[in-house]
């Protein structure tokens, strides 16, 4: 893949372009290349450096929820848009007004298939055989089926395969500019022709897009629209996402009118702990927490009356982890537990994925991911191992500043689960026992799920304590669009030349999740939101160019 090329700012800022794409991430890219293959001239700005191009899809892990795929038929999997838009729905929770986030969601599992597994398997990814079995629902409904597909080399691959395609069109379509931050949008005419820079310099164009992604690398904007209905936000959480990630453009785009929608509503994850090699401030890793790992609160009591489980409900693991005064809670596993089912979100943790390594990715999902287990030991200090109980109880103290952990309260704990794990199965009265089997029923998941077995059984040790909290992520909520992608005003007005794509728009609508996603709905809503903008702006241009003739 051959590299691009940054042009010099004040070559460029006299140019009028066809559009102008504010943000280089993966739905800013997917939008130029679209509008470059029918012949337009598009100018992407980026505020970081470009070896960043491709934003956050470069370390994301790749997964796609999608509906009526071979890989789902090969599976036996029934799938079909009127089941997966009534699982949108049991999830989003929208309200009457949500008119536009309906819409978005009605054309995204109609569409998943020809706009966007189709699409990227034309670029050259290709998704992992198994297809995984997330968000089952806790309470209310979720995925009734597997839908989530994995991609082969992770999303990165899909960086680098749009890369690819867009490279014969460097510099005879599409331009690029880097270090550049935009903090204002222009207009004449009550239209959009462009934007300005903090250094002052102006980008005119017919078309302005806006893909600079969410806010939740914003942590101060995190809390300020921290939900309601969960209890306060913790002072101490991590950033998952990136600082650049500010929300900066929901602001300049407000400033002129635009609606911004539903920012109480978020993605955030439950189980982060500190990156061992943070790069900015508060960055965290996000786990993929154990099943079979308990989740126990500061005094080392299993957290409750409903246990606590990965893999039905994010949404509610993240208000339940909300509710711990401290601010963080542990999960209690052995190593027999972390080889099987633990793993870090995203591609950085998920090498055998990312680089293509087949046999060693089998390898460790059969005979279990010791090196990452091992990795995490050495790395960070939230990842605790110990021989023994009390072992165990002093060296989680020592990640506190109050030692609130008894070695009696987390005993007892540890033998209540084990009591139950040591009777005939027929004897198995605990949730998450029952959610563990229920989970072992997909193949994809009892390839990663622990067959139950007492935490303190010998040959599975020794014991294992990750500290966690809370952890920010995705914006499910944004700038108000329509299915054009045009950005709207508070009465639903299209403002004539802007338009927003990706997480910037909440994935469409302004939020097309709703409450809570079905997660995988966000990589694949961001192609989806590149794609209607391309689409409105050629087939615009192209009525445009048909009057004109006719004249």
């Amino acid at each position: 893949m051959s590299q691009l090329t940054t042009k010099n700012t004040h070559n460029n800022n006299k140019r009028h372009y066809d559009a102008i794409v504010i943000g280089a991430g993966i739905a800013g890219l997917i939008a130029a290349l679209e509008l470059a293959k029918s012949n337009k001239q598009v100018l992407i700005l980026d505020a970081q450096k470009e070896e960043h191009v491709g934003g956050l899809a470069r370390s994301a892990f790749g997964g796609m929820a999608l509906i009526g795929t071979p890989e789902q038929k090969r599976n036996n999997i029934k799938d079909s848009p009127i089941i997966a838009l009534k699982d949108w729905y049991s999830f989003a929770n929208f309200s009457d007004d949500d008119v536009f986030p309906k819409q978005w969601a009605k054309l995204y599992v109609e569409r998943s298939y020809q706009d966007i597994y189709l699409y990227v398997k034309k670029l050259g990814v290709k998704f992992l055989p198994a297809v995984n079995w997330v968000e089952r629902g806790l309470y209310t409904g979720g995925n009734s089926v597997p839908r989530y597909h994995v991609m082969w080399g992770t999303s990165l691959e899909l960086v680098n395969k749009v890369l690819d395609a867009i490279t014969p069109f460097k510099h005879k379509n599409i331009h690029f500019i880097f270090n550049c931050k935009i903090n204002q949008l222009l207009s004449s005419k009550n239209t959009i022709i462009g934007c300005q820079d903090t250094e002052q310099n102006q980008y005119i164009a017919s078309h302005t897009i806006v893909a600079s992604g969410g806010f939740t690398g914003n942590l101060a904007k995190v809390k300020a629209h921290w939900p309601e209905h969960f209890s306060p936000a913790p002072k101490a959480m991590l950033n998952g996402t990136h600082p650049s990630c500010d929300g900066t453009m929901h602001d300049v785009v407000s400033d002129i009118g635009g609606n911004i929608t539903h920012l109480d509503k978020m993605w955030n994850y439950a189980a982060g702990i500190p990156h061992p090699k943070a790069t900015f401030q508060h960055q965290g890793l996000s786990l993929i927490p154990c099943k079979s790992a308990l989740w126990l609160d500061s005094k080392g009591k299993r957290i409750g009356p409903q246990p606590l489980i990965t893999g039905f409900d994010t949404h509610e693991l993240c208000k339940r982890m909300s509710q711990q005064k401290s601010g963080y809670a542990w999960q209690v596993l052995n190593w027999k537990i972390a080889s099987k089912e633990f793993a870090v979100s995203g591609a950085e943790h998920n090498q055998m994925i990312r680089d293509k390594k087949l046999l060693t990715m089998l390898k460790e999902t059969l005979l279990g991911n010791h090196r990452l287990v091992k990795q995490m030991q050495k790395e960070s200090d939230h990842f605790i191992v110990a021989d023994s109980v009390e072992e165990l109880t002093t060296k989680m103290n020592a990640l506190t500043d109050n030692e609130l952990l008894t070695k009696q309260v987390l005993q007892q704990t540890l033998d209540d689960y084990d009591t139950v794990l040591s009777r005939p199965p027929s004897q198995w009265n605990d949730d998450q026992i029952r959610r563990i089997e229920h989970a072992r029923k997909w193949g994809a998941d009892k390839l990663r799920t622990c067959k139950p077995h007492p935490i303190q059984d010998k040959k599975h040790g020794p014991l294992i304590a990750i500290k966690i909290s809370l952890i920010s992520r995705k914006s499910l909520g944004g700038i108000q669009t329509n299915l054009n992608s045009q950005v709207l005003s508070p009465n639903a007005e299209p403002i004539s030349g802007l338009y927003a794509i990706g997480e910037a728009s909440g994935f469409g609508g302004g939020g097309s999740n709703g409450e809570k996603s079905l997660e995988g709905t966000f990589l694949s809503g961001c192609l989806l939101t590149a794609q209607q903008a391309a689409k409105h702006i050629n087939n615009k241009n192209n009525i445009d160019t048909e009057k004109q003739e006719t004249k």
